[in-house]
């Protein structure tokens, strides 16, 4: 039996059964004598699979790989063979019409087959004499007739009890010689295309029941293919979230993540969460892709920061790891920043000021409060009680490159710079506060005088920039200590919405595109320590530049993204600028040195706003955001810039008129009294009239021409967006 191996080749295709019923070809890998068995391969739905299998199971599937077998040396002859049956004959007709009696016996031929072995048996075993020997015998017997042309009877098709449909020759009913059972290829061909035909509708018939399965998971979901995929995908991953026994790191820039959950309206859309948050420190999007094809796939994009929260981690997990470690700064001398940033609905707000019960938010839950509870509980500590400090705090808000006080009766404030290049904040109030309870109380109230408006991811929208300043300075001194300033970002989607057909929006959305960009680069220059502050460019890093200088100042920056599909875009912009603020932030120092940013003198207490300074900085922003400040974007950012200047200018004149106005109302009176006498002066009348009407006239026409300028300088502006959004209808300065 062992010879048998050589008839089998490695390479050679032999079929298989598999453990279905399912016969198919396969290409043997191996042979393995000891164990008598072989290992055979096999491509099914795109991979390779294979098997070990039997030699008897696959001499048992194909037959034709057993030759004919020997039999032993015939010493002795029948003098006549026996005359064939009438079973054997088959009667084919010939070409004239009649018909011709062919004697074709299964006997004669396995008696010529007989022979031919033993011929070769005895030439090998007895030498030439015997072979000549039984070559005598074989030329005593009569020619072989020839082969009939006999009909082939169709193959049966046969059904196991698996159900799979195979062919069995109907040659060999009785299971005869190995001749007899060998089949042609043209039957093998047949059969092969059958259980190929076969093995794809049973794939098809599985893939529907799996198409079925996983849309019974979850029913009515339109993105069930997407859901499956990031199911899968998650199945493959070790998940280790953040913990509370993880230890805190200290980073002078520390940038984290949190995922909120899904909400109300996501859900009863169906959303599919595609945010994964694997480990402490690792984020993956799964960014839905359709091919040319329509065929679905997705794009695992990873990010890696600081901390990564999921959507079970509350608040005071939060702020444990970002900005509970930034208070003790505060006391020691320095300047702490924590910014919320995101897109509209994401969380800042939410992070930031607290929980929402509908309409009405919990201001105990906050950072804002938690950050407070903490300066409060350091102050009356036994390490800094000594230093007899006061707390006070201020609320603000900046909206559409102006500042509100928001504890204030949100009063305009001006921003100026002093002799010692230090920001000032005209006229922000100042409240001193005693206990956390007053604290909440002038954050509920900031946060409900707040700019917000309606948009369609949150009915509740925050439009502004909000800062909540915690301030420590010595008892019976104006001298600054240390400063905590907590930023809620406006959505960063509005950065986007300079095409807008309503020029508020534009206004908008380009200071908080260019606010962002702004803020980013500050932070970059604080981790290179020596960089220039582009803090010009944007009134929030106007109103925060002393928190980007000094080594002890720190921030921490709080990413907040959604988990819907419908937000992946927005989620993806967060993830690349919060990933851009530390890219750079680890860089090594260029000089090397502990060099103070570089900063433009701008003399004595005069506007911050400084036309050169701050096309410098906007020009900045440009060189180092080629990619995402296009030509047109940061012209357009000129303008409004321009804009603004031009109506701060405007503004400005109008009041100074308005202030003269009660004036020259009283010189005018003073004069119509005076012509009630009947030997008045008709001389000086007319002259102090002339000199009242020239004063007032020019007041007035200087405020006119401003206003020209100004209406001129709009419709610039309108025309100018409308061309950006011609020329790039899709994007208009996303942040990434």
């Amino acid at each position: 039996m062992d010879e048998l191996f050589d008839l089998i080749k490695v390479g050679g295709s032999v079929d298989i059964q598999r453990t279905d019923g399912r016969i198919h070809s396969a290409v043997v890998s191996g042979i393995n004598t000891t164990t008598r068995s072989v290992t055979v391969e096999w491509f099914e739905r795109g991979e390779t699979k294979g098997k070990e299998i039997e030699l008897d199971a696959i001499l048992a599937l194909n037959p034709d790989l057993i030759p004919a077998q020997p039999t032993e040396n015939v010493r002795t002859l029948p003098s006549k063979l026996p005359a064939p049956s009438r079973a054997s004959v088959a009667i084919v007709p010939n070409n004239k019409g009649g018909s011709v009696s062919t004697r074709s016996t299964r006997q004669s031929q396995a008696a010529h087959v007989l022979l031919a072995n033993q011929n070769n048996l005895a030439f090998s075993q007895n030498g030439p004499q015997t072979a000549v020997a039984h070559r005598a015998v074989e030329s005593m017997m009569p020619p072989p007739p020839p082969a009939p042309v006999v009909a082939q009877p169709a193959p049966s098709v046969v059904a196991p009890p698996g159900g799979t449909v195979t062919r069995q020759s109907a040659m060999n009913p009785q299971g005869g010689g190995a001749a007899a059972r060998r089949r042609s290829n043209v039957v093998k061909e047949v059969e092969r295309l059958e259980k190929n035909r076969e093995e794809r509708r049973a794939r098809q018939a599985e893939i529907k029941e799996e198409k079925k399965a996983l849309m019974n998971m979850d029913p009515g979901n339109v993105n069930w293919e997407f859901l499956s995929m990031i199911r899968e995908f998650q199945a493959t991953l070790e998940f280790r979230p953040i913990r509370d026994t993880d230890g805190v790191e200290d980073h002078q820039i520390t940038v984290c993540v949190r995922k909120r959950p899904l909400n109300k309206k996501e859900l009863a859309r169906k959303e599919v969460d595609v945010i994964t948050v694997p480990s402490k420190d690792r984020i993956i999007v799964h960014e839905p892709k359709t091919k040319v094809d329509l065929t679905k796939y997705l794009e695992n994009q990873n990010f890696r920061f600081d901390y990564a929260f999921d959507d079970s981690c509350d608040n005071e997990k939060v702020y444990k790891y970002s900005a509970k470690p930034l208070v003790q700064t505060i006391f020691e001398g320095g300047m702490a920043t924590c910014f919320a940033y995101g897109q509209t609905g994401s969380g800042k707000t939410h992070t930031m000021g607290g929980d929402f019960q509908g309409k009405t938010q919990d201001c105990s839950t906050g950072i804002y409060a938690k950050t407070a509870r903490d300066v409060f509980k350091l102050l009356k500590s036994p390490k800094y009680r000594t230093l007899d400090l006061v707390v006070s705090a201020s609320f603000f808000e900046i909206y559409s490159g102006k500042v509100f006080d928001l504890l204030n009766g949100k009063a305009k404030l001006r921003v100026l710079e002093d002799g010692k290049q230090q920001v000032q904040l005209v006229g922000l109030c100042e409240r001193s506060v005693d206990s956390v309870e007053e604290v909440l109380k002038l954050i509920q109230h900031g946060n409900g005088v707040r700019t917000s408006g309606s948009t369609s991811a949150n009915a509740h929208s925050s439009r502004s920039h909000a800062v909540f300043q915690v301030i420590l300075r010595p008892r019976a001194s104006t001298r600054l200590h240390g400063k905590f300033s907590l930023v809620d970002l406006a959505g960063n989607e509005r950065g986007a919405d300079t095409s807008s057909a309503n020029r508020q929006t534009r206004m908008e959305g380009a200071e908080i595109n260019k606010s962002l960009l702004a803020l980013k680069e500050c932070i970059r220059a604080l981790g290179r320590k020596g960089a220039h502050l582009p803090f010009r460019a944007s009134k929030l890093t106007q109103v925060l530049r002393d928190s980007f200088i000094g080594e002890k100042s720190k921030t921490c920056m709080i990413a907040m993204i959604s988990p819907g599909l419908m937000s992946c875009e927005h989620s993806l912009n967060t993830l690349r600028y919060a990933d851009r603020v530390k890219e750079l932030a680890a860089d090594p120092l260029d000089a090397g040195g502990k060099a103070s940013p570089t900063v433009i003198d701008t003399g004595t207490i005069s506007p911050l706003i400084e036309e050169d300074g701050q096309d410098d900085d906007l020009a900045q922003l440009r060189s180092l955001n080629e990619g995402e400040l296009s030509a047109d974007l940061y012209t357009f950012h000129e303008a409004v810039s321009h804009l603004q200047e031009m109506e701060e200018d405007v503004l400005d004149s109008h009041k100074l008129v308005l202030d003269q106005i009660p004036k020259w109302h009283q010189a005018c009176a003073t004069l119509l009294a005076m012509t009630n006498e009947v030997d008045y002066d008709v001389d000086a009348y007319v002259q102090q009239m002339e000199d009242i009407l020239a004063e007032a006239g020019e007041g007035f026409l200087r405020l006119k021409s401003k206003v020209s300028v100004f209406r001129a300088e709009l419709q610039a502006e309108e025309e100018m967006s409308r061309n950006i959004k011609e020329a790039n209808p899709t994007r208009n300065g996303r942040l990434q």
